[in-house]
């Protein structure tokens, strides 16, 4: 599965392995991370992503993505599906490491990945997000998601292909 590749950023689909290396944070000298990389919420998603890989068998193109700079290679975060499409509908979720917070980055990436879900036929994209998660807020509506659902512990946002 090829690299997924924005202005600023590579999405590279990561395998088991790599997965594995994140997850436990052992990285091989083929490895280049930022200082803060990974986070605890990459540790999160990539041990759905493992757990779902060994039960259903290979996740890609619907699996995670390390997200890379450009322009000194350096491993800053992760996006990914949390499943494969269900009725034409994906859920996403996303994270970067502090150093890379503040950029544009996870709007570049989120904008990134819902193009290649269009591309596999997907007809929505969906986050949900905790109301008090103001960037993650602002990183949905600068990629053109529109919020379906506000109560007081959940905030969803969808974005409708084509």
């Amino acid at each position: 599965m090829p690299d997924i590749e924005t202005t600023r950023l590579i999405l590279h689909p990561v395998d088991s392995a790599e997965a594995g290396r994140i997850h436990n944070r052992t990285p091989t000298a083929e490895d280049q991370w930022a200082a803060d990389y990974p986070f605890d919420g990459d540790i999160v998603a990539l041990g759905a992503f493992v757990a779902a890989t060994e039960r259903d068998g290979e996740q890609r193109p619907f699996g995670y993505y390390r997200i890379t700079q450009r322009s000194d290679r350096h491993a800053i975060g992760g996006i990914g599906f949390k499943g494969p499409p269900d009725n034409g509908v994906v859920e996403v979720g996303y994270g970067l490491a502090p150093s890379a917070r503040g950029h544009g980055y996870a709007t570049e990436a989120l904008s990134a990945l819902t193009t290649a879900a269009a591309s596999q036929g997907v007809a929505r994209v969906r986050a949900d997000i905790a109301p008090d998660n103001v960037a993650s807020r602002r990183t949905l509506e600068r990629a053109g998601f529109v919020r379906v659902v506000a109560d007081a512990d959940l905030l969803r946002y969808e974005f409708s292909v084509g």
